[in-house]
């Protein structure tokens, strides 16, 4: 099994991205479902996050600026880690994010082992 990074994130400058309250209401539980379905196939690693829209950007000349960014297009939502045997069995429960129908995507990275 190797490890993957699941990072949730929508384009925040669509308002049709933007779900409203009632829609995040109706997601919360399928999207509990969906994480507890993970755990219990023993392929959670770490519980999801949320993450703030705000942050900081550390630069080479030790600037640091706040957020948000008017050049960011895209906020991260939650970013967790899960266990799959490949890209794809990791592609398919990423597909199984009920946040996706509300205009988010899920992006899947796989970990690479350390170098000996």
């Amino acid at each position: 099994m190797s490890e993957f990074l699941l990072a949730i994130h929508r384009d925040i400058t669509s308002q049709d991205a933007v779900p409203t309250a009632d829609q995040m209401k109706s997601a919360i539980k399928p999207y509990q479902d969906w994480i507890a379905g993970i755990a219990a196939n023993d392929q959670l690693i770490g519980t999801p996050k949320r993450w703030d829209l705000g942050g900081r950007v550390v630069k080479q000349d030790d600037t640091v600026t706040d957020g948000p960014y008017a050049e960011v297009k895209e906020s991260i939502g939650g970013l967790f880690l899960i266990k799959a045997r490949d890209y794809e069995q990791a592609v398919e429960i990423a597909k199984g994010c009920p946040i996706i129908q509300y205009g988010a995507v899920v992006e899947v990275r796989m970990a690479i082992p350390p170098v000996q």
